[in-house]
């Protein structure tokens, strides 16, 4: 079964004092931020504050002016996303990417074959996974029919697949129901015990986020205003007025 090696874990994946500027924008203004194994840490703010700039920092999709990205001790600031990918980073996107024309089971075994696997060996585990994740049934099925919140969960189960040692999800409930939320929610918390992984959630679902992660980082206009526990970053007066509202002040 595809586990993360523990024994072989890299340390803490870290942004130091990145900066990105588009132009005259600055997107990141100094913004650090660690993600430890096993922590689930998510990543929240208004539309603008740069989370999915700073997502596509620590995945190697974006060089920053100034600051470092490392794993460990291992500086990767300047390495090519595919360099990132093989030191243990997976990450998924805001649109649902399955591949069309594939079954679920043969989307998930790419993430398999990705690594390495052998395609008997491939096939074996990609129906054990979708067993796992009560996805076992829709196997043989065109992914792309999926109900929505299926593919989204889905997605995380072929990230799963790729062995992450951090796995960084940007919106992974965008557009789902309450009840297809919860699912994902439960889905992720399962990623996490089974894979020992650190996940990094983007997400704008704040009753998801606070009852997942353990701590929440939260930036405004390219800069972190707060990063604490849930209940902590629910009675900071500076995120309430920057994202949350007075309403979530209870």
């Amino acid at each position: 079964m595809v586990t993360a090696d523990l024994a072989d874990s890299p340390g803490e994946l870290k942004a130091d004092s990145v900066t990105v500027r588009f132009g005259g924008l600055t997107a990141l203004d100094g913004v650090s931020l660690a993600l430890q194994p096993k922590q689930i840490l998510g990543l929240i703010g208004p539309n603008g504050a740069g989370k999915t700039t700073l997502v596509n920092v620590l995945s190697g999709f974006q060089n920053p002016q100034s600051g470092a990205v490392s794993i460990g001790v291992k500086v990767m600031s300047g390495a090519a996303p595919a360099a990132f990918a093989r030191a243990g980073i997976v990450r998924t996107f805001q649109a649902v990417r399955l591949f069309q024309g594939l079954t679920l089971a043969e989307n998930i075994e790419t993430g398999l074959v990705s690594r390495g696997a052998a395609r008997a060996l491939a096939r074996r585990e990609a129906r054990a996974l979708l067993a796992e994740f009560k996805l076992e049934s829709r196997a043989n099925e065109d992914a792309t029919r999926l109900s929505y919140g299926e593919q989204r969960r889905a997605g995380l189960v072929r990230a799963l697949a790729m062995a992450p040692q951090f796995l960084l999800l940007d919106e992974p409930a965008a557009g789902l129901a309450a009840a297809e939320a919860e699912e994902l929610r439960q889905t992720i918390v399962q990623i996490a015990a089974r894979s020992g992984a650190g996940i990094l959630v983007i997400e704008h679902n704040v009753a998801l986020v606070m009852n997942l992660c353990h701590r929440i980082h939260v930036l405004a206009s390219g800069r972190t205003i707060a990063e604490g526990a849930p209940a902590a970053i629910m009675a900071d007066a500076g995120v309430r007025q920057a994202y949350l509202g007075p309403a979530v002040a209870a």
